[in-house]
């Protein structure tokens, strides 16, 4: 019987999901200008599955609320995530995730920056590099397969 691919993090540690969030009256009122939050950020990016668990990235705790930055009035989102383990090789990929959702959720007026939390990973120059540079982002996005790779990242489990 032929083994599987084997996974670098076998055995991941695995956190509890955090609550949903309280919508207020404001929050629901149609007249009231609504900016853009970090825990709305958080909510957009907390439920993508890891590319080799069947998990998701909050509950290997690879993104977390508090590493979410928004300025709003000047179009900004950043998002520091950490991989499970220093070499991970899925860390471009979980990143690439990462920034897509947001591209495609968020306004257009919105710069995404998404980067590794430094000193948690072996690559993280290189990574960071891959994910700030749109061409990079663009081309990796023509790529059919990681396309696919990417949009199973972004889809919601049964």
């Amino acid at each position: 019987m032929a083994a599987g691919p084997q996974l670098e993090n076998a055995n991941p540690l695995i956190f509890g999901r955090s609550c949903e969030r309280t919508l207020t009256a404001r929050d629901l009122d149609e007249r009231e200008p609504d900016a853009i939050d970090g825990r709305e950020i958080f909510d957009l990016i907390r439920s993508i599955n890891d590319p080799e668990h069947p998990l998701s990235l909050e509950e290997l705790n690879v993104v977390e609320q508090l590493r979410v930055n928004v300025a709003d009035e000047e179009n900004s989102v950043s998002v520091a995530f950490t991989p499970t383990i220093p070499h991970c090789s899925m860390a471009t990929l979980i990143g690439l995730s990462i920034k897509v959702k947001l591209l495609r959720s968020l306004p257009a007026r919105f710069k995404v920056d998404v980067h590794i939390t430094p000193g948690t990973h072996a690559s993280e120059q290189a990574v960071n590099k891959q994910l700030a540079d749109k061409e990079r982002v663009a081309a990796a996005l023509e790529n059919g397969h990681l396309l696919e790779v990417v949009n199973q990242c972004l889809s919601a489990r049964l």
